[in-house]
């Protein structure tokens, strides 16, 4: 147990805030005993890509780093993987990809660890989680007992499970169950994918072909957290109701929107921010990224607080100008 750690370097954003307590965990077993009589406010800590500390943590941080990968069940069409929380997600994907496993190669290069993909229902490029877990693992911190969570127990919704509302802090996942294909099944026609892989005249792309596709929109859109911190996306996209869109679209006609149902659409927080004027403006320590609106980024040393203060001047300004709340994907500590 180490005391008064700066978490800097355990965080993508890169903004220091001591732990009063600090210690890691490799298995179940470390997990439970070092959770068991602790009396502090305690943090489960993954690949660190989705928070912002704006204070000291005076409390327990413990970093999950649970790690392997193995097959459990196997069949004509499908494989059964079990996999440590621990396991940095993008590995993991190359993982998949080189085993000839179909199904998360869209969601290549998301920065965060295996164990946090399911609390945020991850998805990139047409592809969530939902559409490949099987169940979890989970470790619940009062009792010490290791519970079992199906598709429908996690409740999974846009960037939303069971763990990030009602289960919120009370376990500690320690495995990710995900059911991939082993026929070849690739979702090339969301976003940039099929644009990407025409240019380079692939008619029958492989999934290493579309996850280096989905590597290199990435990579030209969104900074590295090792170059410029940041935490990728930090709002949601709102889903808002049709006559919001449409007093939206009076105004601006290029607005655009994707059907959620027969009364909402999903508006691009990105395109909202960006067009209220914030794209690339600089705030202190911090801003919004020149190519990617929907990114905040810390210049060098920015504090938490400095950066939660710009995603409130974003919101507010949003809200003004679209009659639009933007909500932070991003988790606040």
């Amino acid at each position: 147990m180490l005391t008064n750690v700066d978490l800097k370097e355990y965080t993508t954003f890169g903004v220091s805030a001591l732990a009063k307590q600090f210690a890691t965990f490799s298995n179940e077993d470390e997990a439970r005993a070092l959770s068991k009589n602790n009396t502090e406010e305690l943090l489960i800590l993954g690949g660190g890509s989705n928070l912002l500390l704006t204070q000291d943590f005076n409390g327990l941080v413990l970093k999950n780093e649970i790690t392997g990968i193995r097959c459990v069940e196997q069949n004509d069409t499908s494989v059964l993987l079990k996999v440590g929380a621990g396991e940095v997600w993008h590995d993991f994907v190359l993982y998949t990809i080189e085993k000839g496993y179909y199904g998360i190669e869209n969601m290549s290069l998301i920065p965060g660890s295996v164990g946090a993909s399911p609390m945020q229902n991850i998805g990139a490029y047409g592809v969530e989680i939902k559409d490949v877990f099987e169940k979890l693992d989970a470790l619940e911190i009062e009792t010490g007992e290791v519970h079992t969570f199906s598709n429908e127990a996690c409740a999974f919704g846009y960037r939303e499970s069971v763990f990030k509302r009602a289960l919120k802090g009370k376990y500690i996942i320690t495995y990710v169950y995900f059911r991939l294909s082993l026929i070849k099944n690739l979702s090339t026609h969301y976003g940039a994918i099929e644009y990407e892989l025409n240019k380079q005249g692939i008619t029958s792309p492989t999934s290493k072909d579309v996850s280096d596709a989905v590597i290199f929109i990435r990579s030209s859109k969104l900074p590295n957290p090792k170059d410029l911190g940041n935490a990728g996306s930090f709002f949601k996209n709102p889903i808002v109701p049709i006559e919001t869109y449409n007093k939206i679209k009076a105004t601006y006609q290029e607005a655009p929107s994707y059907p959620v149902s027969e009364t909402t659409v999903k508006v691009p927080a990105g395109w909202l921010i960006e067009t209220a004027g914030w794209k690339g403006k600089q705030m202190g320590a911090c801003g919004v990224h020149k190519n990617q609106a929907l990114v905040l980024v810390n210049y060098g040393d920015a504090t938490g607080n400095e950066i939660y203060e710009l995603s409130t001047a974003i919101i507010k300004d949003v809200n003004q100008k679209f009659g639009v709340t933007l909500e932070r994907e991003v988790n606040i500590i």
